[in-house]
């Protein structure tokens, strides 16, 4: 059995579900390379438009598997802090990758997301949960930071400084209402019309074209990790030139002024 299995729901759309449902899908050496693996291949698929990350079961994520996460990859020759100290790297680099991915993602939050669970929500670039979702920052309740993966550089560029704080320092679980009603996901759906609603956000990505919205996504990560806003405008400026020279540039004109749907073709 995979421990994530890669699906294909519609055409452009790739679906990446976490398959452990016994463990909430909780992360392991394992489960964490293969992600790795799928990212990877996705990144370099001209058919792949759209990732939806979800999880099997009733779970999203876990977090980490405190009954044994196993080794990072090429480890068997380091001392216990080095190694250590990969399997850390081999986590975290996850949210990196997602950022750094053509491909908007959408988590589609069906159960717990808790730790790094909770950290691949904050990766992805769209985020709808189910009514049966749940978050939290979980390091910190077993006497570690909950400043890990990513979460303190993202969460309060999503919920504001004073509303991370508080869901950091307590690790609170909290409901998917609040996750609602603060911002953190953009849609609260009932459990079983999430996959539906996600996919439906996905064909409305798709009605854009490929390298407009790889552009926008690396616009919009650029703009949050840049200081001032006429370094934003400088890229945006960059961005717009490189677009208008495309054909699919074109092609959506066209089809605009023909009242027709355009046909992409990433050119």
């Amino acid at each position: 059995m995979a421990v994530v299995e890669r699906s294909q729901p519609a055409p452009g759309v790739v679906q990446l579900t976490l398959n452990r449902p016994d463990k909430l899908n909780a992360m392991t050496a394992e489960l964490v390379q293969s992600l790795h693996d799928h990212l990877d291949a996705i990144a370099v698929d001209p058919e792949a438009r759209v990732v939806i990350l979800t999880g099997s079961g009733r779970g999203f994520c876990a977090g980490l598997d405190l009954g044994g996460y196993g080794t990072a990859p090429h480890t068997d020759h380091l001392g216990r802090t080095q190694a250590g100290f990969a399997v850390q790297k081999h986590i975290a680099t996850l949210m990196p990758k997602l950022r750094s991915l053509p491909q908007p993602v959408i988590a589609a939050v069906n159960g717990p997301a808790a730790g790094g669970g909770f950290a691949l929500v904050l990766g992805s670039d769209i985020r709808l949960a189910a009514r049966a979702a749940k978050f939290n920052a979980a390091f910190i309740r077993i006497g570690l930071s909950a400043c890990d993966i990513g979460t303190s550089w993202v969460l309060p560029r999503l919920v504001g400084a004073a509303r991370a704080q508080e869901l950091m320092l307590t690790g609170r679980v909290f409901d998917a209402e609040e996750a609602y009603r603060i911002g953190l996901v953009v849609d609260l759906v009932d459990d079983h019309s999430l996959l539906d609603c996600a996919l439906t956000k996905a064909h409305e990505v798709m009605r854009n074209a490929p390298f407009g919205v790889a552009l926008t996504k690396e616009g919009m990560w650029g703009a949050l990790e840049i200081p001032a806003m006429q370094n934003a405008i400088d890229l945006e400026n960059r961005q717009q030139i490189m677009a208008s020279a495309t054909a699919d540039h074109r092609e959506a004109m066209a089809a605009f002024l023909e009242r027709r749907a355009p046909d992409y073709n990433n050119a």
